[in-house]
């Protein structure tokens, strides 16, 4: 399962790298990311991290349903919830 996110996680990282400054890319991926950055990464940066990840992957953050909070605390956590999504927008897909 860790293989076929590899390169989706790879591409969320160079996405993240663009908006979280240079601190980001020695940041590991299990990390939560307030406690590394600090207020480089605060409720507005979680909100324009959110959307980058929309724009990029085609996908739909719910924002009263998804655990925003959990999911995007660290790049691990976020890479699932995009694979999750995108798995389930191709299951869906498949259906119909």
């Amino acid at each position: 399962m860790t293989t076929s996110l590899d390169p989706l996680h790879s591409r969320l990282r160079l996405l993240l790298a663009a908006r979280l400054g240079p601190e980001f890319p020695s940041v590991p991926d299990d990390a939560d990311l307030r406690d590394a950055l600090g207020d480089a990464y605060d409720s507005l940066t979680v909100m324009e991290c959110v959307t980058a990840v929309e724009t990029e992957f085609g996908i739909e953050v719910d924002l009263v349903g998804d655990d925003i909070r959990h999911w995007f605390a660290t790049t691990a956590r976020m890479a699932q919830f995009v694979g999750d999504k995108l798995e389930d927008a191709r299951t869906l897909g498949a259906g119909g």
